[in-house]
């Protein structure tokens, strides 16, 4: 098979557009990290290369009379060629549903000395309350101490494809956290909520085993005040009645 010229062209194309991509992806991720940074989407139209930003904190990313917005603008079109940048800042509604929020998140609890198996645990429930048909978080690194073997742990729930055309829908993010053991690497996968698949029909996705137990027991009513006290005054009684018929 002879590939000529002009698919050769293509194909570049193509592949200088990814890593041009890749790189304004991890220049935004730097640069807007304090803001809160979510996702991003970089759309390219004849006028304008449109750049919708995703974060926690709009505010921090327009900046005071748009001053950082500005400067963003600026670096992309000097440093990174691209011709005419807007730059489109979108509050996040739901951070739950955003796997670098959730990895940082995890990430920070792991550096605070938080034990591994409760943070993921705790993380996947909100995930999956806040409508998601499917989570994974797998936790890998030094998670047994220093000294220690490293481990991988693995928490998930719900539906999730892991090949073929479904897996394109489901989004990933990965971020590394620096207790004083070593390093430990979050991987975070989630399927939003909306999302069809041609090969599964849409139900009710239910919460795994472990963790629909460990809510029932943290929502379990602590009862009425003066109850305990009652309790303990009728097993004494009968303690007493006990020792009496002896």
């Amino acid at each position: 098979m002879i590939i000529t010229g002009e698919c050769m062209a293509v194909e570049r194309k193509f592949i200088q557009e990814s890593m041009l991509k890749n790189s304004v992806t991890k220049f935004m991720e730097q640069e807007l990290d304090r803001a809160g940074f979510a996702s991003i989407d970089i759309q390219r139209t004849p006028m304008v290369t449109r750049i919708n930003v995703e974060v926690l904190r709009p505010g921090k990313v327009i900046g005071r009379k748009g001053k950082t917005i500005k400067e963003l603008t600026d670096v992309l079109q000097a440093e990174f060629g691209i011709d005419n940048p807007q730059i489109v800042v979108s509050e996040c509604t739901s951070p739950m549903l955003r796997p670098r929020i959730v990895a940082k998140r995890a990430c920070k609890l792991l550096e605070m000395g938080k034990k591994v198996r409760p943070v993921l645990h705790s993380l996947l429930r909100e995930i999956m309350v806040n409508g998601a048909l499917g989570a994974e978080i797998v936790a890998s690194g030094k998670l047994a101490g220093k000294g220690g073997r490293a481990k991988r742990v693995r928490v998930g729930g719900g539906y999730m494809p892991k090949a073929g055309e479904p897996a394109r829908d489901v989004l990933d993010d990965h971020y590394t956290a620096y207790p004083k053991p070593g390093a430990i690497g979050i991987h975070v996968r989630i399927v939003p909520p909306g999302t069809i698949f041609p090969d599964k029909a849409t139900a009710d996705i239910a919460l795994p085993k472990v963790i629909a137990e460990a809510e029932k027991i943290e929502n379990v009513p602590r009862g009425v005040p003066g109850e305990e006290n009652e309790v303990k005054k009728d097993t004494g009684k009968a303690l007493i009645k006990r020792r009496v018929r002896k």
